[in-house]
């Protein structure tokens, strides 16, 4: 018997259980990273939660932010961050014009999910990324979502070339040329998505219950050439979306290509903030942040002057001796401690 991984709500249900005994902070929203882990199980959002605590203690905080746990689901998804690797200036460059590619055209394409970071930041295999977030796990797509998603994968591609020249493009692209080229295959030979091929499948065959192919369906010669032929300009015509988009967004394109070498991280409102006003404003804090940012950034607790008032009781009269009187008196107090117990928050992104 399978057992399958948990949905959008299930992961919540397992986060919530696993930060019982992990100090929150109030800017962190489970739900969030509940819809950025799709295919997670219990055991890696467990896992999860640990590198968030490690991060935070390693950063001398007392409470584990969102920046920690969106820190820590980026670890366990692509490895961690490649501090010690040299980029030159240029592929910096060439990075975030390839990254900013790939969300120009999302944000213009009406059927993409929405943004939730884009950074030039290494992180794995990956020289820098954007990530989508859908509002719920998909359960199925619409024709419409499919061609959307191939005119963010493109977006990287052309970008480049709208800004180095054909000539200088790299091999950055082909993770999204592989990516694409998947999808376009799995839209003819088993979706029904092109008409020229119809409602045939033509995929891999059965599978076990293990996921293991049992065998690939017949395909004749003049068949395969069509399935080519429709994959070829199902990807082609993704290609030209994303080009019509990014010559008609080109000035955003720059803006946000700057952003990211400026701050090499930005979460999806920094995004929108960026090309609404052409700037990014990180020295408002939120109503999370406010306590966290007037605390001091260490364990150690601090020392204040603070005046104490302290009632001496009334003793009691004794024979031949008058009664004192109460008095009320003031005591300096520089050896008295007052541990500060805000809360430390980052702002999403570096």
């Amino acid at each position: 018997m399978t057992i399958p991984n948990p949905d959008v709500n299930g992961r919540q249900r397992i986060l919530e259980v696993h930060s019982k005994d992990i100090p929150l902070a109030k800017n962190v929203d489970l739900h969030v990273i509940a819809r950025g882990t799709p295919g997670f199980s219990g055991a890696d959002l467990a896992n999860l939660m640990n590198e968030g605590a490690l991060l935070a203690a390693r950063r001398n905080k007392r409470v584990v932010s969102m920046q920690e746990l969106e820190d820590a689901k980026d670890k366990v998804m692509m490895g961690a961050e490649r501090k010690s690797m040299a980029m030159s200036d240029e592929e910096k460059k060439l990075t975030a014009y390839h990254e900013a590619g790939h969300a120009i055209v999302a944000i213009h394409e009406k059927h993409s999910d929405p943004i939730h970071k884009a950074t030039i930041i290494p992180r794995g295999r990956a020289l820098g990324m954007v990530m989508r977030l859908p509002e719920d796990d998909k359960l199925s797509l619409t024709r419409a979502k499919l061609h959307a998603d191939l005119a963010v994968t493109m977006g990287g591609r052309v970008a480049e070339e709208m800004i180095f020249g054909e000539d200088m493009v790299t091999t950055g692209a082909s993770g999204d040329i592989k990516q694409a080229t998947h999808m376009a295959r799995k839209m003819v030979t088993e979706w029904g998505l092109s008409d020229k091929v119809g409602m045939m499948d033509y995929g891999q065959g059965d599978q076990n219950f293990l996921g293991q192919s049992m065998g690939g369906a017949h395909v004749s010669d003049d068949m395969a050439g069509i399935i080519d032929g429709e994959v070829k300009r199902i990807v082609q015509d993704g290609y030209d979306q994303a080009t019509k988009l990014l010559k008609k967004h080109s000035k955003e394109l720059e803006t946000l290509a700057q952003g990211l070498l400026e701050y090499e991280t930005l979460s999806g409102a920094e995004i929108t903030e960026l090309l609404e006003t052409g700037k990014v404003d990180r020295s408002t804090e939120s109503n999370a942040d406010k306590g966290a940012a007037k605390a001091p950034r260490s364990s150690v607790p601090s020392t204040v002057t603070k005046p104490v008032e302290v009632t001496e009781e009334k003793p009691k009269p004794r024979k031949k001796a008058p009664a004192k009187k109460t008095t009320t008196k003031k005591l300096t107090t520089s050896n008295v401690t007052v541990r500060n117990h805000g809360d430390y928050h980052g702002y999403y992104g570096d």
